[in-house]
């Protein structure tokens, strides 16, 4: 790891520190706040940890890029947990009463239609 990479990474770690000591959860209650902290606080040491081995500057730039994201992400929209990007649609809501059905509608509406090609119309 060259001598800059590394002052980017201490930096980073020390940013983490700086924002949880400043952290507010959006609910505005204090123990949502502070479990919103020590989750922070967690993460941050052990994804630092797992990582500290790592010798490839690409691999390294590539934490340093989403260690950013998840900061920047976490401060716009105030959480600190990873958002959920690989769900199907509407997958965290629950699958009860009347409202699976007018999911599955949605969800057969939403599937992609593929058109027949001009050798398979005629």
């Amino acid at each position: 790891m060259t001598t800059a990479t590394r002052q980017e990474v201490l930096g980073l770690y020390r940013r983490i520190f700086r924002l949880v000591r400043k952290w507010q959860a959006a609910s505005g209650q204090m123990e949502d706040t502070i479990k919103e902290k020590q989750y922070i606080l967690n993460e941050a040491r052990t994804l630092f940890q797992k990582n500290k081995n790592l010798t490839d500057t690409d691999l390294i730039k590539q934490h340093i890029d989403e260690c950013t994201a998840r900061i920047e992400i976490g401060l716009h929209y105030q959480i600190p947990y990873p958002r959920p990007i690989h769900l199907p649609p509407m997958g965290l809501t629950p699958l009860r009463g009347r409202g699976l059905r007018s999911q599955e509608k949605l969800r057969k509406l939403s599937k992609p239609v593929y058109l027949k090609s001009h050798d398979e119309i005629s």
